[in-house]
């Protein structure tokens, strides 16, 4: 059963791996839409536990990171992006090892509901949640400074009718602290409501799927 578990989390993670790399939408400073990329960890979470969810998300979070090495080198090479060397350790920390390891709390309703598509649409639910909030911690800390960037001019995100209001709102009404909150917010979020909602739908029908052929 333990080798049968390892080989199952193995593909789960390999898949979810190919999913990350398969992007609908790609924003400018990084984060994507995929296709369902956090499904299989969060089966693996829920059919094994969050303990073992948590360390599946951890090892699928290194290999984001090794997918990832260009965004990340930039932070500890010569260039525009360079960081202090501890900023750059800290964003590789929270906005990979936690925001993906989080994704094994999806087991957290196993067991407490009747209805297991429920179970696991809610685990997902709060994986995702967390791993969003994740990134907006690390978005307020380390890029919060881009904040009037953002709602300005420059970025066109003013340009679109409906958000000029807001925009200026933001720029005109909040202060830094609160500007660099809303940044992380709006931004961080452009990609993972979409990845929530996506997950949460995906990963029970999936789930129900595969549960004839995995002894859960």
């Amino acid at each position: 059963m333990k080798t049968k578990r390892l080989i199952t989390t193995a593909m789960l993670i390999a898949i979810g791996t190919v999913l990350s790399l398969l992007q609908v939408i790609k924003l400018p400073f990084g984060g994507a839409v995929t296709f369902a990329s956090m499904v299989p960890i969060v089966i693996a979470g829920y059919m094994y536990g969050v303990k073992w969810g948590l360390v599946s998300g951890f090892v699928y979070a290194i290999i984001q990171m090794l997918t990832g090495m260009d965004t990340i080198s930039a932070f500890f090479l010569p260039g525009e992006s360079q960081m202090l060397i501890h900023k750059a350790i800290s964003i590789c920390i929270i906005d990979y090892l936690l925001a993906f390891s989080v994704l094994g709390f999806s087991g957290i309703f196993k067991g407490r509901l009747k209805n297991r598509a429920l179970e696991i649409c809610l685990g997902a639910v709060v994986a995702t949640a967390l791993r969003y909030i994740m990134h907006i911690i690390s978005g307020v800390i380390f890029f919060g400074s881009w904040a009037s960037w953002f709602f300005g001019d420059e970025t066109g995100l003013s340009q679109i009718g409906a958000l000029k209001g807001f925009c200026d709102w933001a720029l005109n009404s909040l202060s830094p602290a609160q500007m660099s909150f809303i940044y992380s917010l709006v931004y961080n979020g452009c990609y993972m409501l979409p990845e929530i909602i996506i997950t949460a739908i995906v990963a029970p029908l999936i789930y129900k799927a595969i549960e004839k052929t995995v002894n859960i």
